[in-house]
């Protein structure tokens, strides 16, 4: 499930980027698309790579990357600015992805 769960992400992340680079409204909407995008795919892949070994930490980074990612499109879209500052939170959630996941492997 983490695996469907994360070709979906980065197929989500390839539709924002190329909307953003082809649609936005605004140099701004195409800034947010493009940087939601990049940040959703790479960590879409990152789950991908390690699902099978770190589980938790890959549905943090799917969730991290999922946060992130959506309130900045809803931001190009048109949501309200204060949106914003729900981003961070996506943010910590990958940190602390790539904290537990390297916790895992240094154990192994």
């Amino acid at each position: 499930m983490i695996a469907a769960i994360a070709a979906l992400s980065a197929a989500i992340a390839v539709a924002a980027g190329a909307f953003g680079a082809h649609g936005a409204a605004s140099p701004q909407a195409a800034e947010w698309l493009k940087t939601g995008g990049i940040y959703q795919l790479v960590h879409a892949v990152a789950a991908l790579a390690i699902a099978g070994v770190a589980r938790g930490p890959a549905v943090l980074l799917l969730l991290g990357g999922a946060i992130f990612a959506l309130t900045l499109y809803a931001m190009a879209v048109g949501a309200p600015r204060w949106l914003g500052a729900v981003t961070p939170i996506g943010g910590t959630l990958l940190i602390l992805g790539w904290l537990w996941s390297a916790w895992i492997l240094f154990r192994q």
